[in-house]
């Protein structure tokens, strides 16, 4: 079965994007020359797993960043309205995180790139994430779209490394104990 993996940044007080899905603060870090491993994670996909609002989001960066395919997750949005220039890049499935990992594992993916506030929360929740990097940005927002939710249950981690860069970022990865 494929694995699922989680890389995402979290300011200090645990917010990926501000209420209104705004990048700005985040924006600033990301164009300050260095990828904190961020390549190297990609590399170690065979794809990525977002969320519309994620997909939505990405769209306002111009051109499209991903050199992997990607399967976006909703509801509302149909194959009809991709742009016509990520045909063969994106496509738009409606089903359950377990159903997705089924489908992927069948067409030959071991490692999917989960990404997305609500998805990474779906996927953790049905225990299909092996591990997740998350990078702390040194800011404070003070509300916003919280990368983690209610949950039913514990999820156990395991911290496996933890690396300060001297902008102030830090990453840490964890694994998902089962």
């Amino acid at each position: 079965m494929v694995t699922g993996h989680v890389y995402i940044a979290a300011s200090l007080d645990g917010f990926i994007a501000r209420r209104d899905g705004d990048l700005d603060w985040l924006m600033k870090q990301a164009t300050a020359g260095e990828d904190y491993g961020y390549d190297a994670f990609l590399d170690s996909v065979d794809g990525l797993v977002m969320g519309r609002g994620s997909y939505e989001k990405v769209l306002t960066f111009g051109d499209w960043p991903y050199p992997k395919p990607v399967v976006v997750l909703s509801r509302s949005l149909s194959p009809a309205d991709l742009r016509e220039d990520l045909a063969g890049k994106v496509r738009i499935l409606d089903a359950a995180p377990a159903e997705i990992m089924k489908a992927l594992s069948e067409e030959g993916w071991g490692r999917a790139y989960i990404d997305g506030g609500q998805v990474i929360q779906a996927f953790l929740r049905d225990g299909l994430i092996s591990d997740m990097t998350l990078t702390r940005i040194p800011i404070l927002l003070g509300d916003g779209i919280p990368l983690f939710g209610p949950l039913d249950r514990d999820i156990d981690l395991r911290h496996v490394e933890t690396k300060a860069y001297a902008s102030g970022l830090v990453r840490s990865r964890y694994e998902v104990r089962r």
